[in-house]
């Protein structure tokens, strides 16, 4: 009896790992606050009063905020897998009030597969050996100009 009891517990132990985790991350998407911006209206203050600091601004041009909410879920030691993600993008005009209000969601999200074991580059291939020995001589070289004299002062 005890014996059954401990291989039941350890089977529940060694199964405990395989269970799955849900995760909700980055902004806490409200669908009645980001409903209420509106074009022409608002401006940055009044946004982030409303919703709050963006999850980031626009990497060229701050007169754009993002909102990204996602959910993921993991099975065992698989990686997480996107469930469902929402991407508000508040554009601003030069004066600081709302132009634009874009909505995305999971399907812009992208999927990325490794192509062998190995990223395929222009440029040469070079053998085992070139690899190996092509860097002698060029350690000392790096103050001297073409043909290896001395650049003009």
């Amino acid at each position: 009896m005890t014996r059954t009891i401990l291989v039941a517990a350890a089977a529940a132990v060694l199964l405990a790992g395989c269970a799955g985790s849900r995760e909700r991350k980055g902004y806490i998407m409200d669908q009645e606050l980001a409903s209420a911006i509106q074009v022409g209206v608002d401006n940055k203050d009044s946004v982030s009063r409303t919703l709050g600091r963006p999850t980031f601004t626009g990497q060229f041009n701050d007169n754009e905020w993002y909102y990204v909410a996602r959910n993921t879920a993991t099975l065992a030691f698989r990686l997480p897998r996107v469930t469902d993600q929402t991407v508000l993008r508040v554009r601003f005009d030069q004066a600081g009030n709302v132009a634009a209000i874009d909505r995305t969601g999971k399907e812009l999200v992208a999927s990325v597969d490794p192509y062998g074991k190995q990223t395929p580059t222009l440029g040469r291939r070079k053998s085992f050996f070139e690899d190996v020995f092509g860097g002698i001589g060029i350690a000392g070289a790096g103050g001297l100009g073409q043909n290896g004299n001395p650049p003009a002062q």
